[in-house]
């Protein structure tokens, strides 16, 4: 039992470690504008992922008539307080840049932490709609165990170790949304271990639970993994519907994902 532990904890740490690949030292921002559209979209992407995780949603959110503005910035660079207002930021600059009158944003997991304490920092008077997706508004569970771990600061970063559900824990401080929120949360879970230290249903990194948060306005449940729902036609599909409309185009149960 022990040494299987010991190698299902080794072999998580090499997909968490090899997944630092796709972070940056600075931030940057890939803007795509849709011509004359008086509405852009910041993209901001999860923990130990890059611009590049979010760009089939960006290219989806285009071809739906918004302009982009993807960014990229350095997950593991530093605590919350810094990454929050570097990350949204960049991305209201570039949508103002462009004219932009409404400003909304898609986030996958952290980075709707960071969007939450940005605007709860320094209210954003332009923000339109919001879609989370697989956002830890509760925190995970899977901090509070492995927070102690050997590497777990490695991968995490600090930010990622303020994710905890206990009353420090970053998500713990943030208070009801007060703006159109739209959440979609994953069943999918592809991590055993991971989803071992979760209540279920989860998405092998963060609960079903702790998705939901007060004041939200839509909430959807698609057969996905934290990892890959960003990339899921159904999330996309319904990220699109939210930001037109102000909700989802699909029900709220358990959809099939991809």
């Amino acid at each position: 039992m022990q040494t299987r532990l010991i190698f299902a904890f080794t072999a998580t740490t090499l997909l968490l470690l090899v997944s630092l690949e796709a972070c940056v030292s600075t931030t940057r921002t890939a803007f795509a504008s849709a011509g004359d559209s008086s509405e852009c979209v910041v993209l901001l992407h999860g923990l130990n992922r890059s611009w590049r995780a979010m760009q089939p949603m960006a290219e989806a959110l285009r071809d739906a008539g918004f302009s982009t503005a993807n960014v990229d910035y350095p997950s593991q660079a530093g605590p919350v307080e810094e990454l929050a207002p570097l990350a949204v930021n960049a991305g209201l600059e570039e949508c103002r840049r462009s004219g932009a009158k409404r400003i909304h944003f898609v986030t996958h997991s952290i980075g709707g932490i960071l969007l939450r304490y940005a605007h709860q920092q320094s209210p954003i008077p332009d923000l339109g709609r919001v879609v989370m997706l697989a956002p830890p508004n509760h925190g995970s569970e899977v901090v509070d165990i492995t927070r102690d771990w050997p590497t777990s600061e490695l991968f995490a970063g600090e930010a990622g170790l303020q994710m905890g559900t206990d009353a420090d824990s970053i998500p713990a401080k943030l208070g009801p949304v007060d703006f159109e929120l739209g959440v979609i949360a994953g069943t999918g879970s592809i991590n055993p271990v991971m989803s071992a230290m979760l209540p279920n249903p989860d998405d092998g990194k963060v609960s079903v639970a702790s998705t939901r948060v007060d004041g939200m306005d839509d909430f959807l449940l698609v057969e996905n993994s934290h990892h890959f729902i960003i990339n899921s036609e159904i999330a996309i599909r319904n990220t699109s519907s939210f930001l037109r409309t102000g909700s989802f185009v699909d029900s709220i149960g358990v959809i099939d994902g991809e």
